[in-house]
């Protein structure tokens, strides 16, 4: 995999990851809130998806150089 970004396609990443932390944080939160147990599911899964995929974006991120 090619590690060499230019700075807009860092930024990308950055704000991805921003707004997969959001994801994750209001799928977390709202668990509390909901008495459906499907979906308590889903929201567990969507939270646990969106970590999958930040641990993938941060992967991304520390191989990069620009």
């Amino acid at each position: 995999m090619n590690s060499n970004y230019a700075l807009h396609e860092m930024l990308e990443v950055h704000e991805m990851a921003a707004f997969k932390t959001v994801c994750k944080t209001k799928s977390q939160t709202m668990q509390a809130l909901v008495t459906d147990p499907e979906l308590v599911q889903i929201l567990q899964q969507d939270a646990q998806l969106s970590q999958q995929q930040l641990q993938e974006l941060s992967g991304v991120l520390s191989k990069a150089t620009l």
